[in-house]
């Protein structure tokens, strides 16, 4: 029988809306979603935790918070020291390894991410791994972008991953007047 697990989470006010954070007892980040994607944010415990994943308000560790809070004011790389565990399958695993490696200001489209982890014909299952993502932000899928430079979804909305975006300084493109 498996061992239920406690997350404390904590929200944290942005620009962009309310940002859930889950953390687990050594403090490290589980999850990050938006307020108004809770029904997401809950299907992605269960898929990683299975029912044995309990969410507990609590105030959000330092070492999670204040990273956090610096890249949300500027200092963009301080979300690289933050720490995180996530379950999911090992290719899962690799992938959002891999999304930490694309520098901040820069974009990979799905095929960069495929052919940087040795698997250039798995840019579906790339794609996949990167929705499953728990850790938005942190682990930063919204630098993926189609192969044609559009910002293809993002599961916190395309606007948060523009603004996202633009606040790392990555070069987006032009959109069409409307």
């Amino acid at each position: 029988m498996k061992q239920t697990q406690t997350f404390r989470l904590a929200r944290i006010p942005t620009p962009i809306g309310a940002m859930l954070i889950a953390t687990d007892v050594q403090d490290r980040l589980r999850v990050l979603d938006w307020e108004d994607y809770v029904p997401r944010m809950e299907k992605l415990l269960h898929r990683h935790y299975g029912g044995d994943a309990v969410l507990v308000e609590g105030d959000a560790p330092a070492a999670v918070a204040e990273p956090l809070l610096a890249y949300l004011a500027g200092d963009i790389a301080a979300i690289d020291t933050i720490p995180t565990e996530t379950g999911g399958t090992a290719f899962q695993r690799a992938i959002w390894a891999a999304l930490r490696q694309i520098p901040a200001g820069q974009t990979w489209s799905y095929s960069d991410l495929a052919r940087h982890i040795g698997r250039p014909a798995a840019v579906r299952a790339v794609g996949l791994a990167n929705g499953a993502n728990a850790i938005s932000v942190v682990v930063p899928c919204h630098r993926v972008i189609g192969m044609s430079g559009a910002l293809t979804g993002y599961a916190g909305g395309v606007e948060r991953k523009r603004w996202l975006l633009e606040h790392e300084g990555a070069p987006l493109p032009r959109q069409a007047p409307r």
